[in-house]
């Protein structure tokens, strides 16, 4: 059974997903309305098989963006547009078939027992996962848990996770980051700052063979050359408010 919401929404950020984006729409929509897919610029045909799947389904809204800015973009795009509308929480989730739909219901009843909160899911590995991807997250993790001395992040970068619109929407408007491959962990290390505590939910990850209809954009130099500069930008940050988080950890 489809669960509906007014407040709650998913949102699924779309670059260049191949095929596979379909499945993926049609996994989230029979677990949750409304889902919005935010096409973030993509080149590959999949805009049309979007659209074409939103006219035949009014829980299914297609947002297009003009360029590629990043997913970071495309989530603040639509998390403007829902508040808005009035929601004010969004679950976000890839668009490449990563993440367990089946999970929304479950995400989504911990966000609305706890709407102060913001929901991260903490990936388990199948055995066959990349070992460079899942041994390279645990360095961004530990920066993270240090940057907000150990608020409780179980994962930074897995991006099925739900969030209180209002903060996270003030907070990227307040900066000019969080807008590529830099959003996840920046969002959760920046909530927690602002007092968004981490409630963490098991969720498999699947990291699908190009044969699959797997698409990977993660560039190995680009992309960790983007999260070492996040991360000195937020320890330096994190230097600027550790009084104030030791006083705030001292007070419960």
């Amino acid at each position: 059974m489809t669960l509906a919401s007014s407040t709650h929404l998913v949102i699924i950020p779309s670059y260049n997903p191949g095929p596979q984006v379909v499945d993926t729409v049609r996994a989230a929509r029979a677990q949750w309305t409304p889902v919005w897919v935010v096409v973030d610029g993509s080149t590959d045909g999949s805009t049309a098989s979007l659209q074409a799947l939103a006219r035949d389904d009014d829980g299914l809204q297609v947002i297009v963006l003009p360029k590629n800015c990043g997913k970071g973009a495309a989530v603040l795009a639509g998390i403007s547009q829902a508040r808005a509308a009035g929601f004010t929480h969004a679950l976000t989730m890839d668009s490449d078939g990563q993440h367990p739909a089946n999970l929304i219901p479950a995400f989504m009843a911990a966000s609305q027992d706890r709407p102060e909160a913001m929901v991260l899911g903490k990936p388990v590995f199948a055995a066959d996962a990349p070992a460079l991807r899942v041994n390279g997250r645990k360095v961004s993790n530990g920066w993270a848990n240090l940057e907000t001395l150990w608020m409780g992040i179980g994962d930074s970068l897995y991006g099925f996770r739900v969030y209180p619109i209002v903060p996270l929407q003030q907070i990227m408007q307040a900066n000019r980051w969080m807008r590529r491959f830099d959003f996840d962990p920046e969002a959760v290390v920046r909530l927690c700052w602002a007092g968004v505590r981490p409630l963490n939910r098991d969720a498999p990850v699947r990291y699908l063979r190009p044969d699959e209809g797997g698409v990977s954009h993660f560039r190995y130099l680009r992309d960790n050359t983007l999260l070492t500069w996040m991360h000195t930008r937020l320890f330096l940050g994190f230097l600027l408010r550790l009084p104030w988080l030791l006083a705030r950890k001292r007070g419960g």
